[in-house]
């Protein structure tokens, strides 16, 4: 039995190390075949499946994509020549910046809003893909419909998904952005401790 959770939860959460051990394979290789880093799997594997905070799903994930990322990436992937280094770091400059402010969010915006935007995130990509969806049929030969119809559906698709993508991230950095405040004093008490001892 795994345990976790013991400063969310009093007396913490236990779960099996073989259905933790499950979920991993189960996201080990949906990373190897679709690059996604297994976040989009992990998130709702966690929370919702294995009842993990959102808190700690958000590290937990990060740490174990660490390892599955880079072995996939290096032992699969750079041996064949298949990675634009280039781009990759630029990403990972990006991303540095990036995971900074992410974390220090999820220090001061409730777990139900971050859960909402990945909701949000994953029904925006749903709603994207299914407007994409006549032009698939169409060039498939499933379908006929004019080609301004299907442009037009994939461009109502494609404005859909950055809309609430983008509306619920305004919200999210807003919530940060009022959390400031929160984040200097226990940034002034964690230092005004590390003084005094």
């Amino acid at each position: 039995m795994i345990k976790f959770d013991e400063d969310v939860t009093p007396g913490g959460r236990k779960i099996s190390g073989w259905f933790v051990a499950f979920c991993g394979a189960v996201v080990g290789f949906a990373a190897a075949i679709m690059g996604v880093g297994g976040g989009f799997l992990t998130f709702p594997m966690f929370v919702y499946g294995l009842g993990v905070s959102s808190f700690t799903t958000v590290g937990t994930d990060i740490l174990q994509i660490i390892f599955t990322a880079g072995y996939s990436s290096i032992a699969q992937y750079a041996i064949y020549g298949y990675i634009f280094y280039t781009l990759a770091m630029g990403m990972l400059v990006g991303s540095l910046l990036g995971i900074q402010i992410g974390a220090a969010t999820t220090k001061v915006v409730p777990g139900i809003y971050i859960r909402g935007f990945y909701a949000v995130a994953i029904m925006a990509g749903f709603v994207n893909r299914l407007f994409a969806l006549p032009e698939k049929m169409v060039q498939m030969g499933y379908i006929s419909m004019s080609t301004s119809v299907t442009t037009l559906l994939a461009t109502i698709g494609t404005w859909v998904f950055f809309g609430l993508v983008f509306i619920f991230a305004g919200w999210i950095i807003l919530a940060f952005i009022r959390g400031i405040p929160t984040l200097r004093a226990e940034t002034a008490t964690t230092v005004t401790k590390g003084v005094s001892h």
